[in-house]
């Protein structure tokens, strides 16, 4: 399998997620996680709680087309693997943010950059785990 390493679009995309985080960390005292932003989203406890994450998620929509509309299309997105895989691999992923209570922003971008214990066991635990199910599913199973 091929993969394309783009440094200069990864450079740009994480300056932008860093400016995200810090902003939202300055503005509202609030954690960039993804997880954690659509479920307080979908159980606000007030109306200005769920503005913000709403905005958020607007914006991960947007984002999106404001490309399409930019370049006249969408970047090219090839998924080396089945949509059988791809819901298995979305169950485990949605288990793994419940289990951690957060995802890899909260706790990859924000917690460990707040020098939070709890952050570091959880995105060690995120790596490990991806590393070795991508060489089983490459080097054991073959998919």
């Amino acid at each position: 399998m091929i993969t394309e390493f783009t440094p200069w679009a990864s450079l740009f995309g994480g300056v932008l997620i860093g400016l995200a985080s810090v902003s939202l960390m300055v503005l509202r005292g609030r954690i960039l996680g993804a997880t954690g932003i659509l479920a307080g989203f979908m159980t606000p406890t007030s109306s200005s709680d769920w503005a913000w994450r709403a905005a958020i998620l607007a914006g991960m929509v947007s984002g999106p087309l404001a490309f399409y509309a930019l370049t006249g299309g969408f970047p090219a997105i090839d998924v080396p693997v089945s949509n059988t895989m791809l819901i298995i691999g979305g169950v485990i992923v949605g288990l793994g943010v419940t289990f951690a209570s957060g995802c890899t922003s909260g706790h990859g971008v924000c917690g460990m950059a707040r020098l939070s214990p709890r952050s570091f066991a959880a995105t060690l635990t995120f790596m490990a785990s991806t590393g070795l199910t991508v060489f089983i599913i490459r080097h054991v199973i073959g998919g």
